[in-house]
């Protein structure tokens, strides 16, 4: 009998896609999500930085990433509820992941000659050598083409983990697989973004990257966003061949939303969290603080290398050091990524040992003691940010350097259940073939507490006038927080594997 046709089979799930055979293939099904992670390092590396050689003053920079927030509450319940039920002949994921992809595309590419453009559109003349003063027509298209790339970013994610999930549920592989899978190629998008982002060499390989109003520093980043074009049109390209998808059927979408023709957008988003089960919201809940744990260094990492510890300056006669300060600050991350892709295919065997609370609780205590020793070794390395040591100084002290390297490095770890855990857990709760409108739950509880890092952080580092130390301070404080809450609320789960069911079901204990 076909399954398309038939409204009782239990999961659209498995029909929507088609069955995919072996872990090989899954691998490669989930190879998007690669390139846009790394356009994601890229921007997590060098836009903070750029932003402020632009003329943004450090306290302000926050404010810029506030365009992230808004397109995560906006973008990823829309985009998950309409992919959810997508009727197109390419499938119901692939069509958005290909439109955010192209956006993506676009958008990298106005950020990289933002410079370029900006001078074209009136800002100073002047060799950017010798210029120091803001230039704001450049920072108004920087600023467009931030806004674009969140918005794409979220646009394309949310799809391509369900379209995860999807496979993973017709292959018969239990959701942490295909978490794992997906944060594998985060890892690997990640590991060569950094890679791109740490290089000081694309001005020498592609001389004509260096204009008038973009100097090395500026190449470096331009020739890092337009491989990113390259590395996206690659990885979509090969995600789009292998993970084939059924056309989903009309009379099932009718059935399951209960009326025909359009959905109203968030009116039917939010009236759908009535059928969410209620462990989700402790999930919610344990998501939303963990996530401003982690944002002060998400924003401020590879500033604080170049502040803190190479103590540089974004503009003036310190540039120089700053940007490799930068430059050490992504190789931290490279560092960082590659602890993440070894810790995230273990992530599902100690889930299934300790229990998804334990190991998200523990990840919590890591980050915790990581980010308390940064904020040690920030005051150390500055004298408490005594402006008189700091002024003559022109590099950083080699041993706090590869200190500072290391517990980059070690932040991968907790980072890898932060990109695991709780996506797996909200892909196993929706056992109804709606993991887009679970993903876009969760998204929402990432991007609410992001907005509050961004609102507050910047009021705080001017008051204080410490650098980034108030910032991670706050991240300390919620990452302690955080490690008791999960023990509290979360119950304890261990995945076990499905049997011919979508999802796997966690099993409750106690």
């Amino acid at each position: 009998m076909d399954r398309e046709g038939d409204l009782s089979f239990p999961n659209n799930v498995v029909y929507a896609a088609k069955q995919v055979c072996s872990l090989g293939r899954l691998f490669f099904a989930c190879m998007v999500a690669g390139g846009i992670q790394y356009a994601w390092a890229l921007q997590l590396s060098l836009l903070s930085p750029y932003s402020q050689s632009l003329g943004i003053p450090h306290h302000h920079v926050s404010l810029t990433w506030i365009c992230g927030p808004i397109a995560g509450f906006v973008v990823p319940p829309i985009v998950g509820y309409y992919s959810d039920r997508c009727t197109a002949m390419m499938g119901r994921r692939r069509p958005f992941i290909v439109a955010g992809c192209l956006v993506i595309c676009l958008s990298v590419m106005l950020i990289g000659l933002s410079a370029d453009i900006g001078r074209l559109l009136g800002d100073t003349k002047e060799h950017c050598t010798t210029s120091t003063g803001p230039r704001w027509a450049a920072t108004a298209v920087y600023i467009v083409g931030f806004w674009f790339l969140n918005f794409a970013n979220n646009a394309a994610q949310g799809p391509a983990r369900a379209l995860m999930a999807d496979l993973s549920a017709a292959g018969n592989y239990m959701p942490s697989v295909g978490q794992a899978i997906f944060c594998g190629w985060m890892a690997i998008g990640n590991v060569l973004g950094y890679m791109a982002g740490a290089d000081s060499e694309w001005h020498v390989w592609l001389p004509w990257l260096k204009t008038t109003a973009c100097c090395e520093a500026c190449a470096n980043l331009k020739g890092a966003f337009l491989t990113a074009v390259i590395v996206i049109i690659i990885s979509t390209s090969i995600t789009m061949y292998i993970a084939e998808e059924k056309q989903l059927d009309n009379a099932y979408v009718e059935a399951s939303s209960g009326r025909r023709g359009c959905i109203c957008g968030f009116g039917d988003f939010f009236k759908s969290l009535k059928n969410l089960p209620p462990s989700m919201v402790k999930v919610l809940a344990v998501t939303a603080v963990t996530w401003l744990a982690w944002f002060p260094f998400i924003q401020y990492g590879t500033d604080w290398m170049g502040r803190e510890i190479y103590h540089g300056e974004p503009q003036g006669p310190k540039v120089a050091v700053y940007y490799a300060g930068v430059r050490e600050g992504a190789i931290g991350l490279l560092l960082s990524s590659i602890c993440l892709l070894a810790a995230a295919f273990n992530t599902p065997h100690l889930c299934g040992r300790l229990t998804s609370r334990v190991v998200w609780s523990l990840s919590n205590f890591i980050l915790f003691g990581i980010m308390t020793a940064m904020v040690i070794l920030g005051l150390v390395s500055t004298e408490g940010y005594n402006a008189s040591f700091t002024a003559g100084l022109t590099g950083p002290d080699p041993k706090l350097r590869v200190i500072a390297l290391s517990l980059f490095a070690l932040i991968g770890i907790p980072q890898a259940v932060l990109f695991t855990v709780p996506w797996a857990v909200a892909s196993k709760v929706a056992d109804d073939g709606g993991q887009g409108l679970a993903i876009g739950v969760l998204n929402i509880a990432i991007v609410v507490p992001q907005l509050i890092i961004v609102l507050t952080v910047g009021p705080i580092d001017k008051a204080f006038g410490k650098g980034n130390t108030p910032a991670f301070g706050i991240g300390c404080a919620f990452a302690f927080i955080c490690a008791i809450l999960a023990l509290i609320l979360l119950p304890k789960t261990r995945v076990t594997r499905g049997m011919s069911t979508a999802t796997a079901m966690a099993s409750r204990e106690g």
